[in-house]
């Protein structure tokens, strides 16, 4: 009988550590989640979702391909930005940045780590991510599991039956202008991002949110930034394919770009990944999206991307998607808009992933570079003033490097 009692004892301290370990994971969650957006230092969470959500894994390749060295090149010591000179390591510094990667040719150039960064740390990408689901849906594309992105998306995904996204096309929803109305004010506890957001700190679905989206415009019309875009996009590659997005991108972008580390999805209640900013990877392997890019799709001799999509996905082509009119809109952040890409006023074809606390995958095919800078700006967001954001000022730092470069 004692044995029995102490068995029974054991197996319920077992079951009450479990309980607690569960429990504490869940209060670290809603804890990050809470802290967004309100001036908390991020970059000792920004390198360990995986230990606070559950995640989907994408494997590294059994054959990783690794950037050949060039010649190193330091970092200008400054930069000019609207007139001032911005001292390059106070940037860095105050911006939180963990990493800046710089491949010139397809050789390595830059490799700097701060803080919590390192070449074999993931990294949360935030909206990053979107540029990736983008990809994806070009090779789905390509393999015809989605016949035409003039089709509707509800083709697809027939649960948005009766939401702002009923009937509207998927190139509509690629380049961000599916007309749903949408507060992306990360400042605003009440915001449809903040309570989006709710979904990470709680648990939920993030697909019967999107479906409880509304019409605002009329879609195709005008471009309004919205994360649940890239969701529904997320839905639409899940649904074609039949696969999850991390089993589909592993096998058709992820191995084949000979990504050295296991990447990470944050994932819903119900096993869905975050499409519009849960993807969490290296320095090393986000630079690879950009080159692929710059590649126009070819990665070693195999066209991985089909070359029309990615010029598509870099191209404005449409008037309310030119910087030009977004300058008009927004002189805060006047950038024109693709197949979720950034698209700047530029001479040099630059075009960018960028995600919230600067996160960043910036291109200029001109000048054969690829540049990463991976940060946890524990300002961003914190008001409506530009230097919350730093956006601009970022890519004129990524400017200064190219123009250092030989």
């Amino acid at each position: 009988m004692k044995k029995i009692i102490l068995g029974g004892l054991a197996a319920i301290l077992v079951v009450a550590i479990g309980a607690g370990l569960y429990f504490k994971r869940e209060i670290d969650r809603a804890r990050f989640a809470a802290t967004l957006f309100n001036g908390s230092e991020q970059y000792e969470n920004f390198n360990r979702l995986a230990d606070l959500y559950p995640v989907s894994t994408m494997k590294a390749s059994e054959v990783p391909f690794d950037f050949p060295d060039g010649e190193t090149a330091p970092l200008p010591t400054s930069f000019i930005y609207k007139g001032e000179t911005v001292d390059t390591e106070t940037f860095l510094a105050e911006t939180d940045t963990s990493a800046v990667f710089v491949i010139k040719d397809g050789k390595v150039r830059t490799e700097r780590y701060m803080l919590t960064g390192g070449r074999d740390v993931n990294w949360l990408s935030m909206s990053v991510a979107k540029s990736f689901i983008s990809a994806a849906v070009g090779i789905a594309v390509e393999e015809g599991h989605i016949t035409s992105i003039e089709e509707p998306i509800t083709k697809y995904a027939p649960s948005l039956a009766g939401s702002a996204y009923d009937g509207v096309r998927i190139k509509d929803i690629l380049q961000m202008s599916s007309g749903a109305a949408w507060n992306e004010d990360y400042s605003d506890p009440e915001s449809d991002i903040n309570r989006f957001g709710r979904i990470m700190a709680l648990g939920g679905s993030f697909n019967e949110f999107a479906a409880t989206l509304k019409p605002e415009k009329e879609p195709g019309t005008y471009n309004h930034y919205n994360s649940t875009d890239t969701q529904v996009l997320g839905m639409l590659l899940v649904n074609a394919t039949g696969r999850t997005i991390a089993d589909y991108m592993e096998e058709k972008l992820w191995k084949p770009l000979g990504m050295e580390s296991d990447a990470y999805w944050l994932i819903d209640s119900e096993g869905m990944e975050m499409a519009f900013g849960g993807l969490n990877a290296t320095a090393r392997d986000y630079a690879k999206l950009g080159e692929l890019y710059r590649l126009g799709g070819n990665w070693n001799g195999e066209q991985i991307v089909p070359a029309g999509w990615v010029t598509a996905s870099v191209t404005p082509d449409a008037p309310h998607l030119l910087p030009e009119t977004k300058a008009a809109q927004d002189q805060f952040f006047p950038v024109g808009y693709g197949y979720q890409w950034w698209i700047p006023a530029s001479t040099e074809g630059e075009y960018s992933a960028i995600g919230v606390y600067n996160q960043f995958i910036f291109v200029n095919p001109t000048k054969g570079t690829v540049i990463v800078k991976l940060s946890a700006n524990s300002d961003y967001a914190t008001s409506l003033d530009e230097s919350a954001y730093r956006e601009m000022e970022t890519m004129e730092f990524f400017r200064a490097i190219n123009a250092a470069l030989n």
